[in-house]
């Protein structure tokens, strides 16, 4: 199974995403057309304004009085003013039209990063960190952003305006400038690319170490209430100090690094310009060229080393992005472990029959839990499963879940091998209360109707009655408009519990499972619970997962697991009279219900 690892060297960097974005761009044809007849325009206006730069300089040279100097240039001063508005206006309104092509790239791609993750398997979500995750999504966001802006009219424009004006002055003037600048040129893309592959490294570093600290101050906060329980603050202060130790030391040469690298083409940049006025100086002082024709040879080294400084920039920072977007790429290429098979049908329940034929599941293929289990649940029928601890209880919901897919043997529904439907069909048709009730950070309501989007208000009131969450719900201020916070912080584990069984009965499904659904809920609201279990049973097929044997004692059929395989399966009370397993479990719950009682009222004032 493939997990979201880097497979990309850490001097590497896959300049092959940049295939990803190219589709984005064809959907908006017409915007990148005109966007690119602005770049024209913007550059055609930047070329021409160093010409007329030197016809002003030269026209006030020659000038004989105050009149002519200011007759002569004025329509040459009106030109440059337009001519210069019309090279920012033409660049802002190139800007302007491709930023909708920039966006709606973000958006396709995060959508699909988001949809591809929600079809991974559990074993991706249970060893990721979400802190660390949603960072490199981010950040890789971000890069797309930078990519699309500064990769398609930057780059390439820069290079063309540097041939352009190397053919200029080759033109007009000596080939000396041409070579100086074409040499300056190559010198100075040569160092940058050599000198930010060198620092990709420290990028790499600093990206790896931000991601630490992220997830490891994420994970402390999601976890703050066992923080306080066992007052280890320090702890975890010390923990994620070490995690900013390391980022210290990676920003640290990562900006030692970027000094290097623009310390260098700060001297090729001052070198190249220091010759080009050398020589217009020399021509200047031989005669063979005018003040205007200085300004020029001036004005054209600026405008060509600016963008090349410019382009050494945007150079560094596509390194960066895409070091920032191959985490996120490589995302997509994770497999899931669980796939719908080509033609796969949808699920059709009309009775809502469950059958396990010899099925047998090892986890990561080297930890054997199930070995040959074979059980059905009639339509309508309440089965439920007890044993001790890893005896693979809830590996039985996962399969039929398909959180995994079995090894061996067949899971069917109504005789419908489950491998052979599509997952989202599948799992329409089964409500699930599982052990931990995970809530969003959503009011009680919100929460509720998760379980049935389109239900109504009173559907939601209907379903939080069935599971007793009603006389709580009226105590709050804000009542079923109670935000639950994070993850549900704000209830306690018997309230989250009752939030999870009212949205699983909401979604009024054929099958129901509930895995240890009422481990949270005192007494009183676990015998209120199970009397409203009770009524759903009679309309569903329910296969509860249950430590408190107490809850199933009406069950159709109870199965005692042990160590992977099922060792007895029947009614309470034929399994009592068999005095194996259950008989066993169900005398040292019964001793341990009476030891708490005992104690409870020893206790008691």
């Amino acid at each position: 199974m493939l997990r979201a690892k880097s497979t990309v060297p850490l001097d590497e960097v896959h300049w092959g995403a940049l295939k990803t974005l190219f589709p984005y761009l064809l959907e908006f044809r017409r915007a990148v057309v005109l966007a690119v007849l602005c770049l024209i325009g913007a550059k055609v206006a930047g070329v021409t304004l160093p010409f007329l730069l030197k016809h002003i300089v030269d026209d006030l040279d020659s000038a004989g009085g105050l009149a002519q100097a200011v007759a002569l240039p004025l329509g040459l001063l009106l030109a440059y003013g337009a001519v210069r508005f019309s090279s920012t206006l033409f660049g802002e309104l190139r800007d302007t039209i491709f930023g909708r092509v920039t966006e709606r790239a973000q958006r396709r791609i995060g959508l699909e990063v988001f949809q591809h993750l929600h079809k991974l398997d559990l074993d991706f979500h249970l060893d990721r960190r979400t802190g660390g995750l949603s960072r490199d999504i981010e950040r890789g966001n971000s890069g797309i952003g930078f990519l699309m802006r500064f990769m398609v009219f930057n780059i390439v424009p820069t290079l063309v305006e540097i041939g352009m004006v190397a053919g200029l002055l080759w033109w007009n003037y000596s080939g000396m400038f041409a070579l100086l600048v074409l040499a300056a040129v190559i010198i100075y893309i040569g160092f940058s690319v050599v000198a930010t592959e060198w620092r990709t490294r420290f990028v790499r570093a600093l990206n790896q170490a931000e991601s630490q600290a992220s997830s490891r101050a994420v994970d402390s906060l999601l976890n703050y209430e066992t923080v306080k329980y066992f007052a280890n603050e320090q702890h975890e202060s010390g923990h994620y100090d070490r995690e900013l130790a390391v980022w210290e030391k990676a920003r640290r040469k990562n900006r030692l690094s970027l000094f290097g690298l623009n310390s260098g083409q700060a001297l090729i940049i001052a070198s190249a310009m220091c010759g080009a006025m050398i020589l217009a100086a020399m021509g200047v002082a031989k005669g063979q060229m005018t003040i205007g024709d200085f300004v020029l040879v001036n004005a054209f080294m600026m405008q060509i080393f600016i963008p090349l400084n410019f382009l050494g920039f945007v150079y560094r920072e596509m390194k960066g992005a895409l070091a920032n977007i191959e985490k996120m790429f490589s995302l997509l290429s994770v497999k899931p472990g669980v796939e719908d098979l080509s033609g796969a049908t949808s699920l059709k329940v009309t009775e809502g029959r469950i059958e396990f034929q010899d099925v047998q599941f090892a986890y990561k293929g080297n930890r054997q839990i199930l070995k040959g289990v074979n059980f059905g649940v009639e339509s309508r029928q309440k089965v439920a499963i007890v044993g001790a601890s890893g005896a693979g209880k809830s590996t039985l919901f996962k399969l039929l879940f398909r959180f995994y897919d079995t090894d061996a043997g067949v899971i069917s529904i109504d005789g419908q091998d489950i491998r052979g439907v599509s997952q989202e069909s599948l799992r329409q048709v089964i409500g699930v209360v599982p052990q931990d009730a995970v809530l969003f950070n959503q009011s009680i309501r919100d929460n509720v109707r998760y379980g049935r989007v389109n239900a109504t208000d009173e559907e939601v009131d209907e379903a939080i009655r069935h599971a007793h969450l009603s006389d709580f719900v009226q105590q709050l201020p804000e009542g079923a408009d109670t935000l639950v916070g994070e993850r549900g912080l704000k209830l306690s584990g018997g309230e989250k519990q009752r939030v999870a069984i009212a949205r699983a009965l909401l979604k009024k499904p054929p099958i129901m499972i509930f895995d240890e659904a009422t481990s949270s809920l005192d007494s009183r609201s676990e015998r209120g619970i199970v009397t409203s279990l009770r009524e759903i049973a009679r309309e569903q097929t329910t296969l509860v997962i249950a430590h408190r044997l107490s809850t199933i004692v009406d069950a159709d059929r109870i199965l005692v697991m042990e160590q992977g395989r099922i060792v007895e399966q029947g009614s309470h009370s034929q399994l009592l009279a068999d005095g194996g397993h259950y008989a066993v479990l169900w005398r040292m719950q019964q001793q341990e219900s009476g030891a708490e009682t005992l104690t409870a009222a020893v206790s008691a004032p």
